[in-house]
């Protein structure tokens, strides 16, 4: 018989259409509803709590240096700590760790509102913000590693975008509804009772969360096994990649740290339209995540995101040198579309990429680093600013911090993608083959 008499093989599966791609798969997981509503409810409280305690400090002592510890005593804690906690993380239930963090917030956030209430001295206040930056220091890689026992891998991307954007809008909602609180009530002490209340909410719905099984870590409590999270993101190129991109992204993209003197000295912007600048980097984060979440896992996720923070530092460069008030929102909203792009990526190769008995660590690693920089971020774009100040033009120094930075940025992503070449050929977002 001839080649041209034989009957065709059967289709097979990688013949066969690809499933259609659910963009509410992870939505539709109730273990994930209940994981992200307590985070978004979390943070609502957190960010309303921030605002509060900013507002406070300052009304009672009119110091900045007491604004300045505020930041201090929240953030020290999460560096002194982030090696321990990983390693606890990896070594005992994470849903038990994650629900011990949040009691400790509601009782610190309880304590704010008690020594608000009385008016005591405000150094109880920092040593509550002490108490939280603990928790914090263990909240934040318990839930990261959480994330995966929770969803499929098949549907991770798709479950960290949703859970990115939920961040976003807390982030957004946050500062509004502390905002009308303090100034229907001229009182800080609701709010932090307020954020005691969420916390325990978030608590009650971590309980309710049916997590699978992970295999925790055997390795004795040792220097080297504190390490070993450091160790395995400087082994794995890709994770370091991804990491060193953002870090320097909002290490030297600061530019929603100056906003307050943009609008007042280059764009001659009221009360009202500075509050548009501050809302559109989150408007632009959300309307990212809408489209991200519609769409099937990136197919060539390395090069999406070298092109996302390479877009962000553009961005930036273009928001420096604007003076015209639309021109400003549109590089804005831009900022926090690129910056969605950059966190979901870097959020689902951290957990994708990590074994199960090291997610604690990685996780801790890859928040202080975030962390440290969103907080040295802010400093070095106001020292940049503050150093290229000229009384006869208020907006120049601003333009050289804001432009540095942009053109810093981009100068990482090359060193980043020359450097690891890892990151750029890194396809699908998933981890499953590319579609052909």
């Amino acid at each position: 018989m001839s080649n041209a008499d034989q009957e065709p093989p059967p289709p097979t599966a990688e013949l066969s259409s690809p499933p259609a791609h659910d963009p509410y798969a992870a939505l539709r997981d109730g273990n994930f509803r209940l994981f992200m509503s307590g985070s978004m409810l979390s943070l609502v409280g957190v960010v309303m709590q921030t605002f509060a305690v900013s507002w406070e400090i300052y009304d009672r002592t009119r110091s900045n240096m007491a604004l300045a510890w505020v930041g201090l005593v929240q953030v020290a804690p999460v560096l002194l700590l982030f090696l321990p906690a990983g390693h606890l993380v990896d070594r005992f239930d994470r849903k038990r760790i994650l629900m011990l963090g949040l009691g400790l917030v509601s009782a610190s956030s309880l304590g704010l509102a008690v020594n608000s209430a009385i008016g005591g001295d405000v150094r109880w206040s920092y040593l509550s913000l002490f108490l939280v930056g603990c928790a914090r220091a263990f909240m934040q890689p318990s839930r990261s590693a959480l994330l995966p026992q929770i969803v499929p891998r098949n549907i991770f991307s798709n479950a960290v975008t949703w859970n990115s954007g939920g961040f976003q809008l807390a982030m957004i909602a946050g500062p509004s509804l502390g905002g009308v609180l303090i100034a229907w009530l001229r009182s800080a002490t609701v709010v932090y009772a307020f954020n005691s209340v969420m916390a325990l909410v978030c608590c009650l719905l971590v309980w309710r969360i049916r997590s699978r099984q992970f295999v925790p870590s055997t390795d004795p409590p040792s220097l080297g096994a504190l390490a070993a999270g450091l160790s395995f993101v400087w082994r794995t190129k890709v994770i370091l990649g991804a990491i060193t991109l953002d870090m320097f992204a909002v290490l030297l993209g600061g530019a929603t740290a100056l906003l307050p003197v943009y609008a007042k000295e280059i764009l001659f912007a009221d009360p009202a339209r500075l509050g548009w600048l501050r809302a559109a980097p989150g408007i632009g984060a959300v309307s990212m995540m809408w489209l991200l979440a519609h769409r099937p896992p990136l197919e060539r996720a390395g090069r999406a995101l070298l092109w996302s923070v390479a877009g962000f530092g553009i961005a930036t460069i273009v928001f420096g040198l604007s003076r015209n008030f639309a021109l400003s929102m549109v590089m804005l909203f831009a900022l926090g579309a690129f910056d969605m792009i950059s966190v979901v990526v870097r959020h689902t190769l951290v957990q994708l990429l990590t074994p199960d008995a090291m997610r604690g660590r990685v996780s801790a690693v890859n928040g202080m680093f975030i962390g440290i920089s969103n907080e040295l971020g802010e400093f070095e774009s106001c020292s940049v600013a503050a150093l290229f100040n000229r009384e006869s033009d208020r907006g120049f120094g601003p333009t050289v911090s804001v432009v540095s930075g942009g053109i810093g940025t981009l100068l990482v992503v090359a060193t980043v993608a020359l450097a690891w070449p890892q990151v750029r050929r890194y396809g699908r977002l998933d981890g499953s083959p590319p579609a052909s």
